[in-house]
């Protein structure tokens, strides 16, 4: 064999070793069509569930979480949603593909194990509903005690998705910030399932910086969860104003 022949045999079989079943899965480009991705089912990153207990939560985000769970809820026993600030009054904000704009929803408030809030089943009226932005807002017929959580444009390293999978009682989930582009922002190793649609995804600091819509992750790793922005959610929404939502 010639020295060019070793030369591509070498290469060809550093190609095979590297196709391999033991490759180390890579974040997938998002970024560069501009076409929204397609939606599939909502599905957990990668061969375990990384679910916590609301009130077992010990992590990362343990230094604001108890200041934030109060104001998520379970809506109509399938999807998620968070009580946020506004400056026309507290609204819930979920994914638009959750309800039906002037539906009258039912939510949970702290329906979780070792429950450490106030109860509170409420009804709430369905004032904005959209598919593109996937968002709805839902204004209460009772306020929950629960402090209203702020919109924020300021993604961090590390995210995290307080909600209510399959409709069970509340938990968490941590995962990495991938990239934010088209009014979509993608996350990587950060758990979902149907019953998640909704959630607020939650900076470092414990802020909105979107929902929770779409799930396209698998249990080898591979893929995406993401959501849309609270940006594009504002731009979009005529309820929100844009002093609603700031840098923080």
């Amino acid at each position: 064999m010639t020295l060019r022949g070793s030369i591509l045999a070498g290469t060809l079989l550093l190609g095979v070793v590297a196709c391999g079943k033991d490759e180390v899965p890579v974040d997938p480009p998002v970024c560069g069509n501009s076409k929204l991705p397609e939606v599939h089912s909502l599905w957990q990153c990668g061969p375990t569930l990384d679910f916590t207990p609301i009130n077992s939560y010990q992590g990362e985000f343990a230094d604001v979480v108890q200041d934030r769970e109060d104001a998520v809820a379970l809506i109509d026993g399938r999807c998620t949603g968070t009580l946020i600030a506004a400056s026309a009054g507290p609204v819930v904000v979920t994914a638009g593909h959750c309800v039906g704009l002037g539906d009258r929803s039912l939510l949970v408030f702290n329906f979780e194990d070792n429950p450490d809030g106030d109860p509170l089943v409420t009804e709430g009226s369905v004032i904005e509903q959209s598919l593109d932005p996937d968002y709805a807002l839902i204004q209460l017929d009772e306020l929950p005690a629960a402090t209203p959580v702020l919109l924020t444009t300021q993604a961090t390293e590390r995210l995290a998705i307080i909600q209510h999978p399959r409709g069970h009682p509340k938990v968490i989930a941590e995962g990495n910030f991938l990239a934010s582009c088209h009014q979509l922002v993608y996350y990587t190793d950060l758990d979902t399932l149907v019953g998640s649609s909704g959630a607020g995804v939650l900076n470092r600091q414990g802020y909105l910086l979107g929902i929770h819509t779409d799930g396209d992750c698998d249990e080898e790793g591979h893929g995406t969860n993401r959501g849309w922005t609270a940006e594009a959610i504002v731009e979009a929404s005529p309820y929100l104003q844009s002093t609603d939502i700031a840098d923080r």
